[in-house]
C-alpha cells in the first residue's frame, strides 16, 4: 500500500498544482472558492467529514461537473450522481435534498449537496451514530456503497481509492481557485469488506489474463460475445477509448448486465494499473463495426479534462498495446492503432483532443517518450536477426522484458529494455529457463538493456522474466514448443 501511495503522490505532484497546507492559517486569509465553499456547507449540513467528501468527488470526477453531461454509466456532476436502469442515486438525492433533478445534474453546489445527502443516508443505514460520524475511517462502508459496485472486490477497490486520496492529499484546480485536502492518516474500518479480495494487491493470474501483470475481473456475460479469435476472426486493430468515468466505476459498469458494453482492458490514471475484463479471444462490445477485429483498451478519465492522462497511464497502456501488437502481428501505426472516434460509423469522440497521440505512439514503438530520453535499442536489435517477439511484460515504467523466438534455429531469447534512466547504469536483469535445464541470467548495472539471454527451446516449455527499477516479472512455464 505504501508503495502505491508514493507513486500516486508523485503523479499528483506532476499533474496538479502544488498542495498548499492551510493548517494555522486564519480562515479569513484563505481565498474563497465557490466549489470549496460548497463542500464545506454540504459537509456541515449532512455531518459528513468535509475532506472525505472532497476525496470521494475527486476520485469520481477530479471535481469536474462537465457542464451537466452524463458519464458513460449515467452519472452527473462533481459527485457523479447516477441514473441508469439499475442505479438511481440521482433520484434519491432529489428526494433527500428537495432539489429538482435538473439542478442536481448541472449545478455544482446542488450536486455536492446531493452527494453529501446520499453518503449520509448510507452512513445512517450502516448504523453510524454521531460519535462514529466524526471518524472518517468509520465511513468506509458508506463510501464503498456510494460506488455502486457490482461485487465486493470492486466496492473495496472504489473505497480504497478514496482513502488513498485522503492519505496523500488533494489539490484540484477549479476555474475560480483550488480545492485542497491536506494529507492525513486515516485508518479505514473496512468491516465486511476486509474479507473481499484486494484488487490492488499483486497476484498471479497467468491462467486468466492474456497480458502479464493485469488483474482479472470478468465482465458480465451479457456485455460481450463469446468467440474464438483469432481463429474465427483475425485481430488487426487496437482501439483506444476513454471511460467517461472512474476506474472502479467503469469496472463495475462492465459487470452490470444492463450496460450492454465492455472492453478487454481498463487502465487506471494514477498508476497505470490494468484490469482485464474480457478475454482477447472474445468480442468485447466497444467499437461497433470493429468489435470482431479489435482489442479495446479503456482509459480512466474524461475526454474534456487533461488531468487524467498521466505519464503512468501512457506508459502502461503503451506497453499493453505493444504486447498485443507483437502477439498478433499488428503493425504499430496509426492505421491499426486507432481512437474510438476513428472507427467507421462511430458516434463517440474519445480519446479526445487532450490525448497525446504523438507521445503515445513513440512509447508504443519504443522510439522514445517525447522527452529526448528514448532507448535506441529494440528487443530485435538486442537478440539479433531472425528473432521475433512472442510475449512481453511491462516492468512498471522502468522497462519492458521481452521473450523472442527464432523459428529457423529453435532458440528463444530474452531481453529487458529500459524505459527510464536511459544512458545511466542501473540494476537490470533478464533471464531464461528452458524446462529441465538451468536458468541463464544476465544481471548487472546497465545503461540501456539486459541480455541477450539465448537458449535452444524448440519443443520445450520456457520460463522467462526480468527486472528494472523496483519492478520485476516472473512468468510460469509456457510457450511450449515455440
Amino acid at each position: 500500500m505504501k508503495a502505491r501511495l508514493r507513486r500516486s503522490a508523485a503523479l499528483l505532484a506532476g499533474s496538479l498544482i502544488p498542495l498548499v497546507c492551510l493548517v494555522g492559517q486564519p480562515a479569513s486569509a484563505a481565498p474563497t472558492d465557490p466549489l470549496a465553499d460548497a463542500f464545506t456547507r454540504a459537509a456541515a449540513t449532512y455531518e459528513v467529514p468535509r475532506d472525505l467528501l472532497v476525496a470521494l468527488g475527486y476520485a469520481e470526477t477530479h471535481l469536474d461537473g462537465h457542464a451537466g453531461a452524463p458519464s458513460a454509466s449515467g452519472g452527473y456532476g462533481v459527485m457523479h450522481l447516477v441514473s441508469n436502469p439499475t442505479v438511481h442515486t440521482l433520484e434519491r438525492a432529489a428526494t433527500l435534498t428537495g432539489q429538482p433533478v435538473p439542478a442536481l445534474q448541472a449545478d455544482d453546489a446542488a450536486n455536492i449537496r446531493g452527494g453529501a445527502a446520499v453518503l449520509r443516508a448510507y452512513a445512517d443505514e450502516a448504523g453510524l451514530d454521531a460519535a462514529a460520524r466524526k471518524d472518517a475511517g468509520k465511513w468506509y462502508r458508506a463510501v464503498a456503497r456510494y460506488g455502486n459496485a457490482s461485487s465486493p472486490e470492486v466496492a473495496r477497490l472504489y473505497a480504497d481509492t478514496v482513502y488513498e486520496l485522503l492519505a496523500q492529499g488533494v489539490a484540484a484546480a477549479t476555474p475560480s481557485g483550488t480545492v485542497t485536502v491536506a494529507p492525513q492518516a486515516v485508518q479505514p474500518d473496512r468491516g465486511p469488506y476486509a474479507q473481499a479480495p484486494d484488487l490492488n494487491s499483486p497476484r498471479l493470474a497467468a491462467a486468466a489474463v492474456d497480458y502479464p501483470g493485469a488483474k482479472w475481473v470478468p465482465a458480465s456475460p451479457s456485455n460481450y460475445a463469446v468467440s474464438n479469435r483469432p481463429a474465427g476472426d483475425a485481430i488487426d486493430r487496437i482501439v483506444i477509448h476513454v471511460t467517461q468515468g472512474s476506474y472502479a466505476g467503469t469496472i463495475s459498469w462492465f459487470q452490470n448486465p444492463a450496460a450492454q458494453v465492455s472492453a478487454h482492458y481498463v487502465v487506471r490514471s494514477s498508476d497505470g494499473d490494468i484490469t482485464q475484463m474480457v478475454r482477447e479471444k472474445d468480442r468485447a462490445w466497444h467499437a461497433g463495426n470493429y468489435n470482431s477485429r479489435s482489442v479495446g483498451i479503456e482509459h480512466e478519465g474524461y475526454v474534456d479534462n487533461a488531468s487524467w492522462f498521466t505519464d503512468a497511464m501512457y506508459r502502461a497502456s503503451a506497453a499493453l498495446t505493444r504486447n498485443i501488437a507483437d502477439r498478433y502481428g499488428i503493425p504499430k501505426d496509426r492505421t491499426h492503432i486507432v481512437g474510438h472516434v476513428e472507427v467507421p460509423g462511430a458516434d463517440h469522440t474519445d480519446p479526445g483532443r487532450y490525448w497525446d497521440w504523438a507521445r503515445y505512439m513513440q512509447l508504443v514503438t519504443g522510439s522514445g517518450d517525447g522527452g529526448g530520453d528514448g532507448n535506441p535499442h529494440t528487443p530485435q536489435s538486442v537478440c539479433g536477426s531472425g528473432y521475433n517477439v512472442i510475449d512481453s511484460a511491462a516492468l512498471g515504467t522502468a522497462g519492458t522484458v521481452y521473450l523472442l523466438y527464432n523459428s529457423s534455429n529453435g532458440y528463444n531469447c530474452v531481453a529487458t529494455i529500459k524505459r527510464s534512466s536511459i544512458g545511466t547504469a542501473t540494476a537490470t536483469t533478464a533471464y531464461l529457463e528452458v524446462q529441465g535445464q538451468s536458468r541463464i541470467t544476465d544481471s548487472g548495472n546497465f545503461a540501456y538493456y539486459a541480455g541477450p539471454v539465448r537458449a535452444a527451446g524448440a519443443g520445450k516449455c520456457v520460463k522467462w522474466g526480468g527486472k528494472a527499477g523496483s519492478s520485476s516479472y516472473d512468468s510460469p512455464f509456457g510457450h511450449c514448443g515455440s
